[in-house]
C-alpha cells in the first residue's frame, strides 16, 4: 500500500512537472497561430482594401486604401516578428498595440453616417475579442521569460540547429585591387560594415568577440541582434554567428586570399540566415525587393570600391536603364548591382 502511493506520488509529481512545459507550448502554438493570422490579415489589407473595406462597412475611398496599405504593413512585419521569435512577448504585445489602435479607428468610423454601422458593430466586436486573445497570449509568454537555465540552454541549441540547416545560404565572391593585409583590417572591424551594407543601419563592438547589429526591415522597422566572433585568423578568415535568441538567426564566413599574378585580393563570402516566417517570410522579402543574392553582391561591389576608391561613386545615371539625369543617388539601396567595367569577378 506504501509502495503504490509512494509510486501515485511520483506519477502525480511528474504530471504537475509537465504542467508549465504544456502550458508553454500552447501558448507558443497561440503566437504562431497569431503570426500567420497577422500575415494573411495584412496580405488581404495590401491587395484588396477596397473589398476589405467594403466588408467591414467602411466607404471606400484614397484615404480609406492609404489606411489599410498602413496597417497591411503593420500586421505583416508583426506577424514576421511573432513567427521568429513565438518564446519573445514583444511582437506580441504590439498586436496588442495595432489592436488598440484597430479599435480606435473603428470607433471614429461609427460617428461617419456613411459607414455602414452593424458591419463596424460587428467588426468591433471581432478585433476586440482578437485583442483577448493578443493579451492572453502575451501574458502568458511574459511570464515564462523567466524560466531557468535548462530552458535557455535547449533555446539556444534550438537556434544554433536552426542556424547551421536550412534557410537562405548565400556564396559571393569578388576581387579587389588591395592588399589582402588592408582588406582584411577593414572588414575585421565590423563597425565598417554600414559604410557599404545598404541594409545595415549600425555595427558596435562591445568587446573583441561581441558585436550588436542594427539592420533595416521591411515596413521602415528595425531588428537588433548580437553577435559573436568564433574563429579569426589574420589576414585569411573571420567568422561570426548570432547569439541564441536572435530575432534573425545568422552565419558569416569571409576568407581572404591572394589573387593570381598579383591582382590584389580574393574575397569569398558565405552568408547563412533564417528569415523571420521562415518560406513565407522570405518570400515577402522579396515581394518587398529584397533577393539575398542581388544584395549580398551589391554590398560586396561597394565594398570593392570603397576599398579602392575610398568611396561609393555611383550615380543615379548608373543605377537605372535607359535615359535619366546623373545625380547622385539617394540612398545605398538604390546602387545598381551590375558593378563596374574594371572589376574581375573571381575565377574558379
Amino acid at each position: 500500500m506504501t509502495a503504490a502511493t509512494e509510486q501515485g506520488v511520483r506519477y502525480r509529481r511528474r504530471f504537475t512537472d509537465s504542467s508549465p512545459v504544456d502550458t508553454e507550448s500552447n501558448a507558443q502554438r497561440r503566437a504562431r497561430g497569431l503570426g500567420w493570422f497577422s500575415i494573411g490579415l495584412g496580405l488581404a489589407q495590401i491587395g484588396a482594401p477596397r473589398a476589405l473595406a467594403r466588408l467591414i462597412g467602411i466607404s471606400d475611398d484614397d484615404e480609406t486604401r492609404n489606411t489599410m496599405f498602413a496597417l497591411g504593413l503593420r500586421e505583416i512585419t508583426s506577424g514576421i516578428g511573432i513567427l521568429s521569435s513565438p518564446r519573445a512577448p514583444g511582437w506580441v504585445w504590439t498586436r496588442v498595440g495595432g489592436d488598440l489602435m484597430d479599435l480606435a479607428l473603428l470607433g471614429t468610423a461609427m460617428s461617419d453616417n456613411e459607414n455602414d454601422r452593424n458591419r463596424l458593430a460587428a467588426a468591433t466586436a471581432a478585433v476586440a475579442g482578437v485583442t483577448v486573445v493578443d493579451f492572453l497570449t502575451g501574458q502568458q509568454l511574459s511570464q515564462q521569460g523567466g524560466n531557468g537555465s535548462e530552458q535557455r540552454t535547449n533555446g539556444s541549441r534550438i537556434q544554433q540547429n536552426r542556424q547551421s540547416s536550412g534557410g537562405v545560404h548565400v556564396t559571393q565572391s569578388l576581387t579587389i585591387k588591395r592588399p589582402r593585409n588592408e582588406v582584411y583590417g577593414f572588414w575585421h572591424n565590423f563597425e565598417n560594415l554600414p559604410r557599404f551594407m545598404a541594409h545595415l543601419e549600425s555595427v558596435q563592438v562591445l568587446d573583441n568577440n561581441r558585436s550588436r547589429w542594427k539592420a533595416k526591415a521591411p515596413a521602415g522597422t528595425t531588428v537588433e541582434w548580437e553577435a559573436e566572433t568564433i574563429e579569426d585568423r589574420p589576414n585569411e578568415l573571420i567568422v561570426w554567428r548570432s547569439l541564441p535568441d536572435a530575432t534573425i538567426p545568422n552565419y558569416g564566413l569571409v576568407r581572404f586570399k591572394d589573387a593570381p599574378a598579383n591582382r590584389g585580393t580574393e574575397i569569398h563570402v558565405d552568408l547563412r540566415y533564417q528569415p523571420p516566417g521562415g518560406k513565407l517570410g522570405s518570400l515577402i522579402a522579396k515581394l518587398f525587393g529584397e533577393e539575398p543574392e542581388q544584395q549580398v553582391k551589391g554590398d560586396l561591389r561597394r565594398f570593392k570600391q570603397v576599398m579602392e576608391t575610398g568611396e561609393i561613386v555611383h550615380s543615379d545615371s548608373s543605377i537605372h536603364s535607359g535615359m535619366h539625369p546623373a545625380r547622385p543617388p539617394e540612398s545605398l539601396e538604390d546602387v545598381e548591382l551590375l558593378g563596374t567595367p574594371r572589376e574581375q569577378p573571381v575565377q574558379r
